[in-house]
């Protein structure tokens, strides 16, 4: 017999995770394009980030027929999340010196690293947008997956640190509330002993 879930966050009803989700507004809209592999996942952050910012949208698929509109809203300019050659590092707005300008339609794609690259393949306008990334030294808490290499994020922790950079000195840290919860409840479920186990921290 399933579990009745939350229909919002997804979590089963008996570990909804809608009262830490924040509500925070951003100059900066974040647009999110999930692969279909991950919707199911039980750390789907990438629904997190979009329950917890009001200028965010979340689609999920492989190919986006509607992707020339996605990209170029009204009043925005849009940049991928996502490191490769030609990257800039993602800089606040007065380090740019790009105040007046229009604000950031952040693309961020959501999935392995395998694949994200996927999507870029599969939806040639994303490969051919101005990339950014994050500033080297980040440490995920992360800590039910393995990370690929260091300074690896999860989709939320990368787009809440790319936001506290593109409009400091505001604080986005509580989109990171559902995610600890979400975590701390995946390690409470699994013991202590098979978590250490398994993923070798304390």
């Amino acid at each position: 017999m399933s579990r009745i879930q939350c229909p919002r966050c997804l979590r089963p009803q008996t570990h909804c995770l809608c009262e830490l989700i924040p509500c925070l507004e951003s100059r900066t809209r974040v647009l999110l394009l999930q692969h279909p592999s991950e919707v199911g996942h039980a750390l789907n952050t990438a629904r997190l980030a979009a329950l917890g910012l009001s200028n965010a949208e979340l689609r999920v698929g492989e190919v986006f027929e509607d992707l020339a509109t996605l990209l170029n809203p009204p009043g925005y300019r849009a940049r991928l999340l996502f490191p490769g050659e030609g990257a800039q590092l993602i800089e606040t707005e007065t380090e740019t010196g790009s105040g007046p300008d229009l604000p950031l339609l952040l693309v961020v794609p959501d999935g392995t690293w395998r694949k994200a690259r996927k999507l870029l393949h599969l939806n040639p306008l994303l490969a051919q947008l101005p990339r950014v990334t994050l500033p080297e030294g980040a440490v995920s808490r992360y800590r039910l997956r393995k990370a690929p290499g260091p300074g690896a994020l999860s989709t939320l922790e990368a787009i809440t640190q790319a936001l506290e950079i593109l409009e400091a000195p505001n604080s986005f840290a509580a989109l990171l509330r559902p995610f600890e919860a979400l975590i701390e409840g995946q390690i409470e479920a699994m013991g202590a002993e098979t978590y250490q186990r398994n993923h070798g921290n304390p």
